[in-house]
């Protein structure tokens, strides 16, 4: 399995808030180690690597996930589903009342 975490550069030169914020869950959920690759969308640079795989996988908004496994890539734009996927496969521990 291969995740890219995709994070948004605003036209400000600020990541984006929910990113800071997907981020901090990502370490608090002990989800951090599973990350491959970091890419950057910069809404300045539409050529940037994470504004071109938003466009090759038709996702809308920031942060989302790309997780490839077995030749397949899912994306995920909801934090929470990315949690509820990777627990279902055993990445982390966590109680139904948490997710």
């Amino acid at each position: 399995m291969h995740i890219t975490f995709v994070k948004k550069i605003l036209s400000s030169g600020e990541l984006c808030k929910k990113c800071r914020e997907v981020s901090e869950r990502l370490e608090t959920d002990g989800l951090i180690a599973s990350i491959n690759h970091i890419a950057i969308a910069d809404e300045r640079d539409p050529d940037s690597e994470g504004m071109k795989l938003a466009r090759q996988h038709k996702v809308e908004r920031a942060p989302f996930f790309l997780v490839e496994e077995n030749g397949e890539v899912s994306a995920f734009d909801i934090y929470f589903k990315f949690k509820k996927f990777m627990a279902e496969r055993g990445a982390i521990q966590t109680k139904s009342a948490s997710l």
